[in-house]
């Protein structure tokens, strides 16, 4: 079995910073392509950024310059930070990651949500 469990901190004024994490654990055999969604209220889930096994990124035009997604394959870890925090971006943050497990079955998992409220 496979869980991915986020962190941060979630709550920051405007221009502020914060990292997201999202740890996997369980039966992994490899993780593919991974990356990071939001939904802010009232509006359609937002792919923000994703960053493939090889390490390429790719950001949504919103958030380009100020959102960094990087991964630790040693501790099946990855981060999401993000810079010069508009209000804008007050949303819940869901990690996913496509994972093969060691039973050879591959699909996507995905963190239970963080919310991050960008407020004066």
């Amino acid at each position: 079995q496979v869980q991915l469990v986020e962190s941060g901190v979630g709550v920051v004024q405007p221009g502020g910073s914060l990292t997201l994490s999202c740890a996997a654990s369980g039966s992994i055999f490899r993780i593919n392509a991974m990356g990071w969604y939001r939904q802010a209220p009232g509006k359609q889930r937002e792919l923000v950024a994703t960053i493939t096994s090889g390490g390429s990124t790719n950001y949504a035009d919103s958030v380009k310059g100020r959102f960094a997604i990087s991964r630790d394959s040693a501790r099946n870890t990855m981060y999401l930070q993000i810079n010069s925090l508009k209000p804008e971006d007050t949303a819940v943050y869901y990690c996913y990651e496509h994972i093969m497990g060691s039973g050879g079955t591959a699909r996507n998992y995905w963190g239970q949500g963080t919310q991050v409220t960008v407020s004066s």
